[in-house]
């Protein structure tokens, strides 16, 4: 499956990926593909085999703070939207952990990992032991080997409380710690904590996942013990690299004998659109991540340039771009401008010699303005190494335009490079000055 990780039509952002016996599960925020807020008031869950991670189970809703046409609400206390959640398991129970904007967060159990859930308890806490107003801000939460429990929230500030494992909501007192990674106005704010807190223990070093306070990026601090405090290493991720930028949320998981950070993508030219995306990392010797660029392959070794590939799932969109969805069937690569770029890492496109050229269909909606799509491989232009083997000429009207452009062999990132055909009157001209030459849906190489 590659990225977006799960269908098309599905928006998880804020994903908490957790392994409970073969299977990987998916815990995230629910946006919506027009939404003009962040998040829903539902959660749902998806999961997959850990022997075949292409294909994903949604299981449907798993809790909510509005009554739907199938679900009562699953809280007493608030009809606020939810975010962030985190799951843990605990003696053979699953428990979730919510954010509810505005109103006190709560624990939630399980006798499975997909739920759904039962509301268990506001968190208990005496006033001087909980940082957040109590509100505890993208919770995240540690079931340590010793079988104590540490949850990490925080909004702009961050926090650390233990709870008590018998409960699993009630906070221990004198548990309460500030600043678990350094939030000062001095740090600098690609640094400096803003919110979602993510724990994971790798070994015998604690590792916080969060987002820093400028930037779209994943960034980490460790630490030796869980209360801290945590020394910021680097970031893993920044999905704000040539592509419309936005928060970032998420966290770590190792599958089998690989590492996988999972985050988020903005989509329909709005930050509260965002679906789960997935891509590999390491995790070196020291303790390090080297930080990852954001691909188009998801949990791929490489794509298939010879079966329909859908634009949609561009690393790459500059120039003003962006990717829209028109309806449950049919998202596209919208507002190709004049030196728009649409970019995807990476296909392998195989060794085969026997031939020069082969064909490029691409399939797209027009909207009146003429122009071409350069075909570039490596990057997007000559002087950052590229190499443009092609052109496809693209008409004022929806079609299929086929292009013959160089054989490739080799593993490769293709770029698509868009240049309006200006016309030659002068009318002409101001009519289609910021026009675009067309909507991409897919496209697909063929020999």
């Amino acid at each position: 499956m590659a990225n977006p990780i799960l269908p098309l039509w599905e928006y998880i952002p804020d994903g908490e990926p957790r392994q409970f016996g073969d299977r990987v599960y998916l815990y995230g925020s629910h946006d919506r593909h027009n939404g003009t807020a962040f998040c829903d008031y539902k959660l749902k869950v998806w999961s997959a085999s850990i022997h075949d991670l292409n294909h994903w189970v949604c299981h449907g809703h798993s809790f909510h703070t509005r009554p739907d046409t199938d679900h009562p609400s699953s809280v007493p206390h608030t009809d606020h939207e939810l975010y962030a959640p985190d799951v843990v398991e605990k003696d053979g129970k699953y428990y979730l952990y919510t954010y509810i904007v505005g109103a006190k967060g709560c624990v939630s159990v399980s006798d499975k990992p997909e739920g759904p859930f039962t509301f268990l308890s506001t968190y208990q806490y005496a006033p001087e032991d909980a940082g957040d107003e109590g509100i505890y801000n993208d919770v995240g939460v540690l079931v340590d080997d010793d079988g104590r429990v540490y949850c990490y929230y925080g909004f702009t500030n961050s926090h650390m409380n233990e709870l008590d494992p018998e409960t699993m909501c009630k906070v221990l007192p004198g548990s309460l710690q500030h600043r678990v990674i350094d939030d000062r106005e001095e740090v600098p704010e690609e640094i400096r904590f803003y919110e979602a807190s993510s724990p994971r223990k790798i070994g015998d070093t604690y590792y916080l996942i969060y987002s820093p306070r400028k930037g779209s990026r994943l960034a980490y601090a460790t630490a030796d013990k869980p209360t801290g405090p945590f020394t910021y290493r680097g970031y893993i991720i920044d999905n704000g690299v040539d592509y419309p930028a936005g928060n970032n949320h998420g966290s770590l998981c190792k599958i089998g004998d690989q590492w996988y950070v999972f985050y988020h993508r903005m989509t329909n030219n709005t930050i509260t659109s965002r679906r789960a995306c997935v891509e590999k990392v390491t995790i070196l010797p020291d303790g390090t991540i080297p930080p990852v660029e954001m691909t188009s392959l998801g949990f791929e070794e490489a794509l298939t340039p010879y079966e329909p590939v859908k634009a949609e799932i561009a690393c790459v969109l500059t120039g003003g771009c962006f990717v829209i969805e028109k309806d449950p069937f049919t998202r596209v690569v919208t507002q190709v401008q004049d030196q728009c770029v649409l970019g995807y890492k990476y296909f392998d496109f195989g060794e085969d010699t026997s031939t020069a050229t082969m064909v490029l269909a691409m399939k797209t909606i027009g909207t009146g303005c003429p122009g071409r799509m350069h075909v570039m491989i490596d990057a997007p232009t000559a002087e950052k190494g590229g190499k443009e083997i092609g052109v496809v000429e693209i008409g004022a009207g929806d079609g299929v335009y086929r292009a013959r452009v160089q054989n490739v062999t080799g593993r490769h990132a293709l770029y698509f490079v868009a240049e309006v055909i200006k016309p030659q009157s002068d009318w002409m001209c101001q009519y289609f000055k910021d026009r675009s030459i067309c909507e991409v849906e897919e496209f697909v190489f063929m020999k």
